[in-house]
């Protein structure tokens, strides 16, 4: 079985990924941005207060404001605000833990302050009764999107990171600020925009064998990842005929409670979709976070999904392609605030011994977003699907470079990653 729909949803990772044996060249570049913002700059790591154990992907608010970030893979956050805001707190949030409240005074004197959030229990006597099934759940939560979401565009500020690894190395890592025109949730003509305003990449590429292998759509493709705004990429008209639904848990996000509902390619079809979980909130009956992998069992098919030129002679095999979504809440309505999307597989040839694995991470956390000055970018200045983002950035040491400017922290693996190459070029141009 395959619908029209359904092929809009598989274009998601169809665009991400290019083999190509072409010739590599960085463009010049003499732009140079400034900022002016006089901010401090508060770092915390977020963990599990019982246990200690790293919490990843946390949400971190500074309440009273749209100023938002999230912790890295070791639970580490570092968000800037302006010293002349009123801004006193910070809220941090993580599935299945309670709000954590953090005074910005309690930062003082520490490099690193760490938070630990409790987990929350859920008391089933409290919880509302269930939906017959987990079908007509889903039915009313897209009924509800248009409730849920904007209903006006708007206009956001974000920070994303895009890394390329073979094997266990690094061999391409770039990060850009970007601006956002977000699209209305009750218009579906309203398409989102990415404009770059300030990006760099690592100061050297590693040689990959003989083969180019590139990201193309950056945040672009990255942005479709809200499920809301893009209901195809999961939830097209014929999602009852592809998933078995069922609700799975209830857990508490954001001190509310959720359904978890988890979804499942029918075991009849051998195309590849997806696996994976929606988290709703109860009263409102809103996504507020997904997470999905796509099936990649019938690895042909699936490879055709991401693969949009190679060599001749070139076997693709996908392992694995995981994507999360998260949305934050405001004045009873929920707005888009982070991505992130994996994708791994083996690349191999015929008749030769030589085999590598390719890993891609991409993430975009919303750090600040606005009703006001909403204008739609002009043709030339916007990211396009097949743009390629290392491509569309250079390169800077500036240890500054992000100045008042609020990003996702670089884990360890990233931050030693930057140095290694950042040496290797400067020993080889030295």
């Amino acid at each position: 079985m395959k619908t029209r729909t359904i092929i809009k949803g598989s274009w998601l990772v169809a665009v991400m990924i290019m083999l190509s044996a072409s010739v590599f060249a960085f463009p010049a570049n003499e732009d140079e941005f400034a900022d002016t913002i006089n901010f401090n700059t508060y770092s915390g790591k977020v963990v599990n207060g019982e246990n200690g154990r790293v919490l990843p992907f946390a949400t971190i608010e500074a309440l009273g404001s749209n100023i938002a970030t999230v912790s890295n893979l070791d639970g580490e956050f570092s968000i800037k605000i302006a010293k002349d805001s009123r801004i006193t707190e910070i809220k941090v949030s993580y599935i299945g833990f309670s709000n954590e409240i953090v005074p910005l005074s309690e930062f003082a004197g520490a490099k690193t302050k760490k938070i630990g959030l409790s987990p929350s229990s859920v008391q089933l006597e409290e919880v509302i009764i269930r939906p017959k099934d987990a079908l007509s759940l889903m039915a009313d939560v897209l009924n509800n999107i248009h409730e849920n979401y904007s209903p006006a565009p708007m206009m956001m500020r974000g920070f994303y990171r895009e890394t390329i690894l073979r094997n266990k190395n690094y061999a391409s890592i770039s990060e850009a600020v970007i601006d956002i025109y977000k699209g209305s949730y009750t218009n579906d003509f309203q398409v989102d925009q990415v404009k770059l305003f300030k990006g760099r990449k690592s100061a050297d590429v590693e040689k990959m064998d003989t083969v180019l292998f590139k990201v193309q759509g950056g945040p672009s493709t990255t942005i479709l990842l809200d499920v809301t705004k893009n209901p195809y990429i999961l939830l097209s008209p014929e999602y009852a005929e592809i998933y078995d639904f069922e609700i799975s848990d209830v857990i508490a996000i954001d001190d509310k409670l959720h359904y978890v509902v988890s979804f499942n390619q029918k075991e009849y079809i051998s195309e590849p979709y997806y696996n994976g979980k929606f988290y709703i909130d109860m009263q409102k009956l809103a996504i507020t976070e997904a997470e999905f992998e796509l099936n990649t069992e019938n690895a042909e098919e699936a490879a055709r999904l991401f693969i949009q030129r190679k060599p001749m002679g070139m076997r693709i095999i996908p392992e694995k392609a995981a994507y999360r979504v998260k949305y934050t809440i405001e004045a009873d309505q929920w707005y888009f605030s982070y991505a992130r999307a994996e994708v791994r597989f083996k690349v191999s040839w015929k008749k030769k011994l030589f085999r590598s694995t390719y890993s891609t991470m991409s993430e975009l956390a919303i750090t600040d977003r606005t009703t006001e000055g909403i204008e739609k970018f002009a043709g030339k200045e916007r990211f396009r699907t097949n743009d390629v983002m290392n491509d569309k950035v250079f390169i800077f040491f500036d240890q500054g470079f992000w100045e008042g400017y609020n990003v996702i922290e670089p884990d360890q693996s990233i931050e030693n990653a930057i140095r290694r190459l950042n040496r290797k070029y400067l020993k080889r141009n030295g």
